[in-house]
């Protein structure tokens, strides 16, 4: 860094000039923020900076009278402790203790004044003020004191503890001072002697203080205590716990109880989430445990913590809705809409208008915003089908969140995710596995039932911690009670304990029962009797508890949240009295005294969908009220929910399609024998159809064949359970178990034969054949798609022709049959050029090109496969577009423009990582291996292939495995080391029908035979690859090994007719056809016969031409071949063998080619 005093460049992280002692840098009077010296104003705050003047010119600190919070907090029992303890020992847990101070006043936004023995001075309002500047030191305050028993245990001083004072007001302020003399005056002795008055694990404020902070701060009174120092008495307030957001945000008004027996578990949320943000490590927290146990307090805990703290943390909460098998991806939709503030039943063009401008806060880059923004908008239903690939979806969800994770830590709350779909669990797993390092924090709250929809959960994978809460023992429920209710008397709480068997629900319940019963009153944050409380009938269980608290109401109260419980566990007021036909207002009333009575609460979170909606206090809750609904009462109140939610969200229902579905599903299977069931299940039958469809446009297979099975048992008209199984089948396709989409097409098949629909029937012939093709029976594909196309090609061009003619032109290509795939890409072109079918269009002009190429025609496959990307890119199809990218990085690499197949394969890989298609991903790093092995960059290629994960770990691996385990066997060989060649040949899965996998498999194995010296069977092998050319083409990888390797096999043999008849194939071709590197091949081949004919100068022109190619190829394993070969054949002694020679062993020795070097050093010792 260069002074801008005197011009001397100093060492990066100094603060002051080394030559004349000016700051290399500005700190803001008003913020605190660095600038450079040479800026004018702050480029945080925009406050006007001084600029920077030698030590001697030096102005004076400025002081200002500023409203302060000053805390003071020493240990108790560290000096006893201190005197039997090693003073190593004793320094390090000072050390230690220091070390958490400075923590956690930074994370509330304090300033560490200074250290005095074991005691610790922190200040809030300076340098930098916050109107919430005391009610930070006081959750610091309790922090600190809440983390030195945890600290002491570790360091074996086992009644190590802390208490802490805070004290508030105006005081005289050194703004640009560091540490000690920032704040000087009466505040600061205040707080000394407030903090010796608390009692050890205590927290005492002053007046001031609590007046500032008991929004969000629960206290209770201290007395007036003599301090001093002091001429009068003064009035503490002893800090409890904090019980709101900042500023008393989301404060509850009615029973909060005490949180007790989770502080460990609490801190251990704590802990993981700032490794998460430090580290920048995504993490998630599984927290299971039974209903009432406590799972949603330790939320609710979590969130009052990340509130408070002074750096921006993004919070995000979702709930998982329990209808059917859950809603697809709710929570994260409940998530999206916080982020957005869109509330559940906006209408769509503002929804529309709020979520476009939130990505467009978050990300910067246009063509990825409106990739992200098109998913996002898919997810909560504005957009129709923008993609049809999980991959997609997840990577567009996932990039968003990274997005906000840039600017600050992520948090993800996910609420009941026993109640999740498959798919929202998938979409976890994925975060976890891609976005490793971004500071992601992941908070899943869900009962043990979980492990029913996903066996596992929380174990065995990176970057996850399991907790499960277990039950509270006695003592900590009788100091639950006794901080709700001092007063209880001893046989009524053992009673309770008993009963509750460590669940804290149980016990908040009872006291909220007691309450009904008018045997409570309330006394600020606690409740005493209103007089005994002798016997008492305590339910036996949770449940019965709960119905005994809804029998204590009034009738209409009863009934209200009955019918509240019918349309889940948040409801919004306005459909509850459309539901009820009552009046809105006076349905307020009655919902705001339950509220007053513990039975609801409303949602006041502004950064919440649901805010303004009232909600039952605990899932449990809905479920007992639900349940005392009688059957017929039930089914009425399902049907006219479902009716009411289509008349209200008239046509744009997509989101909500999944619980009107379930409304008629549960209205008909409460009377299956009533008058109107038939009607019931039909309209259950459809909505269920609907539910599938928006599922499976999410990409939640498996949540769509639900929905799909369900309709199926519906259906009445076989044509109707057809089409159902036909879904079901895409779903299995859409999951990657061909096998059991082809029995569920067969079956739709069948079904739709036997009504003589034979246009449906084709299609899903043609559907049968692409599941055979995936399961390797191409042959039996094959012919299924001949069989629908015949029938398509009779009715009028539509969709399902020109997919199926591009489907089949692909399959057929890679059976070798290459004019059958022509003339069925034909159709597919001609009807999807007439219909305008983009992504048809991409993926036939794709393979289209492919068949140019393999008849040797590359410039227009060239333009074709263009073409093919630019369609893909355009239409937003990302699966098309990775094919034409891998396909451009083949051509390329066919061609020997190494360069330009770079480029491909790195936009490509981009792409993938992008969107999230691992397979796409791999199959490109495959190409990596095939160029770096090219271009001799040969260890580079053996790390990826080392570092390979196992299939089991990530399965799409397989998709670039074999041609990763080809380039290295191909350079073990090379190399001499067959062990490692054998063991890489192992690896490959062999395929006994697709022609450019048998092409490459008999390249491979030529190349390793030859090396082993089973010169005859590479001979052999390395033809078949060659015959090939007739299937691929000429430039193909395999072809033009095969006929190297052939070569060299004949010429070791001897063989100079089988050597004679290769090259005249391909002495007869076009030269403007053939590769450069098989130019090159032939030329070396024919500089040899020259030699051996007693040509010598017309083969040592082949030789030097061939090396010549070779190194404008920049393949130098290939030239070094070559000179060694001329070196070889002449000797040394010839014009410029010595060079050649130097070359070449310089080559191999670098490449690790053992057995080409030995031969060079043979050559050069004579």
């Amino acid at each position: 860094m260069t002074c801008t005093n005197c011009g001397t460049e100093n060492k990066p992280g100094r603060k002051f000039c080394a030559n004349c002692g000016v700051a290399l840098s500005t700190s803001c009077p008003a913020c605190g923020a660095a600038n450079d010296p040479t800026d004018r104003f702050c480029g945080e705050c925009g406050t006007p900076l001084a600029t920077g003047v030698a030590p001697d010119e030096r102005a004076a600190p400025v002081a200002e009278r500023r409203l302060v919070s000053v805390l003071f907090m020493d240990l108790v029992g560290f000096t006893a402790a201190s005197e039997s303890r090693d003073a190593e020992d004793v320094r390090d847990l000072l050390s230690r203790y220091f070390d958490v101070a400075r923590t956690v006043v930074g994370r509330y936004g304090g300033t560490i004044e200074k250290f005095i023995g074991d005691a610790v001075m922190a200040v809030w309002g300076t340098p930098i003020t916050r109107e919430d500047d005391a009610e930070r030191a006081v959750r610091s305050a309790l922090d600190l004191v809440a983390a030195i028993p945890a600290l002491g245990a570790e360091a074996g001083v086992d009644d190590l503890a802390a208490r802490a004072g805070v004290a508030t007001g105006e005081t005289a302020v050194t703004l640009d001072a560091e540490g000690q003399g920032m704040v000087a005056g009466d505040i600061v002795n205040t707080a000394s002697r407030v903090q010796s008055a608390a009692p050890p694990g205590g927290v005492f404020v002053t007046e001031a203080t609590r007046h500032a902070t008991d929004a969000a701060i629960a206290y209770e009174e201290a007395g007036q205590h003599e301090l001093k120092g002091k001429s009068e008495l003064l009035t503490l307030h002893h800090a409890l716990r904090v019980v709101a957001l900042r500023g008393g945000q989301l404060r509850s008004t009615g029973l909060e109880s005490p949180f007790v027996g989770r502080e460990r578990e609490l801190r251990l949320v704590k802990e993981l989430f700032h490794a998460s943000a430090d580290q920048r490590r995504t993490h998630l927290m599984a927290v299971t445990g039974v209903a009432g146990i406590g799972k949603s307090r330790l939320g609710w805990e979590f969130f009052k913590y990340v509130d408070g703290l002074a750096d921006d943390v993004y919070w995000h909460r979702g709930r998982c809705i329990a209808y059917g098998e859950g809603v697809t991806y709710w929570a994260l939709a409940e998530m999206v809409r916080g982020r957005a503030g869109i509330a559940e039943e906006e209408v769509p063009t503002s929804a529309a208008e709020k979520l476009s401008d939130m990505v467009a806060r978050f990300v910067g880059d246009m063509e990825e915003r409106r990739w992200i923004e098109g998913r996002l908008a898919q997810l909560l239903g504005l957009e129709d089908r923008v993609t049809a690939s999980r991959d997609d979806l997840f990577a567009a969800w996932r990039r968003f969140v990274e997005r906000i994770a840039q600017r600050g830590p992520v948090v993800l709350v996910f609420e009941d995710l026993q109640w999740a779909d498959p798919e929202l669990l998938d979409f976890i797993e994925h975060l976890l596995d891609w976005s490793r390092d971004q500071p992601i924090f992941v908070l899943g709250l869900a009962r043990p039932e979980i492990v029913d929809r996903r066996t596992g959960w929380g174990t065995g994978r990176r970057g996850v911690t399991s907790l499960f809460l277990e039950p509270l023992d006695d003592a900590t429920m009788e100091a639950l009670l006794r901080g709700m209710v001092p007063g209880l008397p001893e046989a009524v709480g053992r009673e309770i304990r008993e009963r509750s068997e460590g669940i804290p629900l149980y016990a908040v319940e009872t006291v909220r029962m007691l309450l009904d019963r008018g045997l409570l009153r309330r006394d600020g944050d606690r409740f005493e009797p209103t007089g005994p409380i002798e016997n008492l009938d305590v339910p036996e269980t949770l449940h019965t508890l709960i119905q005994a608290r809804l029998d204590g109401l009034v009738p209409e109260d009863r009934a209200l949240l009955q019918d509240a419980s019918v349309l889940g566990k948040t409801f919004p007021p306005d459909t509850l009295a459309a539901l009820t036909g009552r009046d809105e207002h006076a349905i307020r009333e009655t919902l705001e005294g339950l509220v007053r009575r513990e039975f609801l609460a409303v949602q006041t979170d502004e950064r919440s969908p649901e805010r303004g909606q009232f909600g039952f206090l605990q899932s449990l809750m809905q479920r007992v009220a639900y349940e005392t609904l009688a059957r017929r009462d039930r089914k009425a109140k399902h049907l006219a929910i479902a009716r009411l939610l289509e008349d209200s969200w008239a046509g744009d229902d997509d989101e909500i399609v999944e619980v009107i579905a379930s409304h008629y599903l549960e209205a008909y299977r409460a009377d299956p024998d009533a008058e109107d069931a038939q009607a019931l299940r039909a309209n259950a039958r459809v909505a269920l159809a609907r539910a599938g469809d928006r599922a499976r446009a999410l990409a939640a297979a498996r949540q769509a064949r639900g929905y799909y099975q369900r309709a199926a048992e519906l259906a009445e008209e076989p044509s109707e359970e057809a089409g159902l199984l036909e879904q079901i089948g895409m779903t299995h396709r859409d999951d990657g178990d061909p096998a059991d989409a082809l029995t569920a097409f067969e079956r739709s098949h069948a079904l739709f034969s036997e009504q003589g629909l034979h246009h449906d029937a084709a299609r899903l012939s043609a559907r049968m054949g692409e599941a055979l093709w995936l399961l390797r029976r191409p042959d039996e594909g094959a012919a299924r798609m001949e069989q629908a196309l015949g029938s398509l090609s009779d009715d009028e061009d539509d969709r399902d022709l020109a997919t199926l003619a591009a489907q089949m032109g692909r399959i057929l290509f890679f059976l070798g049959r290459l004019d059958d795939a022509w003339d069925r890409l034909e159709v597919a072109l001609r009807t999807a050029e007439a219909m305008w079918l983009p992504d048809v269009l991409s993926e036939a002009l794709n393979t289209k090109a492919l068949v140019l190429s393999a008849r040797d025609r590359p410039e227009e496959s060239l333009a074709l496969l263009t073409r093919s990307l630019e369609l893909a890119r355009e239409g937003d199809v990302p699966h098309s577009a990775l094919r034409a990218y891998s396909n451009l990085s083949n051509h390329m690499m066919e061609l020997e423009r190494w360069d330009d197949a770079g480029a491909y394969q790195e936009e490509g890989g981009k792409l993938a990582e992008r969107v999230g298609f691992r397979s796409s991903w791999w199959f490109l790093q495959q190409h990596v291996g095939f160029r770096l092995m090219a271009r001799g960059r040969w260890d580079e290629m053996l790390a990826m292939v080392e570092a390979l994960p196992a299939p089991e770990d990530d399965p799409a691996v397989l998709s670039g495995r074999d041609g990763l385990a080809w380039a290295a066997m191909q350079i073990s060989a090379r190399r001499g080391q067959l062990e490692d060649a054998d063991r890489y040949a192992a690896m490959w899965i062999r395929s006994e029908t697709d022609v450019q996998s048998l092409a490459g498999a008999a390249s491979g194995d030529a190349e390793r035979l030859l090396a082993g010296h089973q010169v005859e069977a590479a001979l052999e092998r390395g033809r078949f690859a060659f015959d090939s050319r007739n299937s691929l083409s000429l430039r193909h990888g395999a072809v033009k090994d095969g006929f190297r390797v052939a070569c060299e096999a004949a010429l070791e043999l001897g063989d100079g007719e089988t050597l004679t008849q290769l090259l005249a194939v391909v002495e007869a071709i076009p030269p403007g056809l053939l590769a450069p590197s098989m130019r090159a091949t032939r030329d070396r081949m024919r500089g040899h016969m020259d030699a051996i004919d007693g040509r010598p100068e017309d083969a040592d022109r082949r030789f030097r031409g061939a090396a010549q190619i070779y190194g404008e190829l920049g393949m130098p394993f290939e030239r070094a071949v070559v000179l060694l070969d001329r070196v070889e054949r002449f000797g040394v002694a010839w014009p410029g063998a010595e060079d050649d020679l130097r070359e070449a062993s310089q080559t191999f020795e670098d490449l690790g080619a053992a057995p080409r070097l030995e031969r060079a050093r043979t050559v050069a010792s004579g």
